[in-house]
C-alpha cells in the first residue's frame, strides 16, 4: 500500500524529470515520491526544511541548481535516499 500511495503518473515523471514543475504539489509529489519526510528530504538534497515548504506551499519556485537536483530525484529517487545515508 505504501508504495501505491508514493505512485505518480508516468506522464507526470517525465515532466518532472525534465524539470517542468508548475507548481508546489509537483514538488511534494516528488518528495513522497522518493519515500521521505520534508526534513529527511531537504537533508538528502542540502536544503532547509523552510525552503522546501515555501516549494511545497508555492510561496517561492525551485530554479536554478535546485532544479537540477529536483531532476535527479525525478530520475533516480533511490541514489537521493542512499545520500541521505551518506550525510547522517
Amino acid at each position: 500500500m505504501g508504495r501505491f500511495a508514493r505512485a505518480i503518473p508516468a506522464r507526470v515523471r517525465r515532466r518532472l524529470m525534465a524539470g517542468k514543475f508548475e507548481s508546489g504539489a509537483d514538488v511534494a509529489a516528488l518528495r513522497r515520491f522518493v519515500g521521505l519526510t520534508q526534513a529527511r528530504f531537504a537533508l538528502a538534497i542540502g536544503i532547509s526544511v523552510h525552503t522546501l515548504r515555501n516549494w511545497e506551499q508555492g510561496r517561492r519556485q525551485p530554479d536554478g541548481p535546485a532544479i537540477a537536483l529536483l531532476r535527479i530525484a525525478a530520475r533516480h529517487p533511490k541514489i537521493i535516499r542512499e545520500n541521505l545515508e551518506s550525510a547522517a
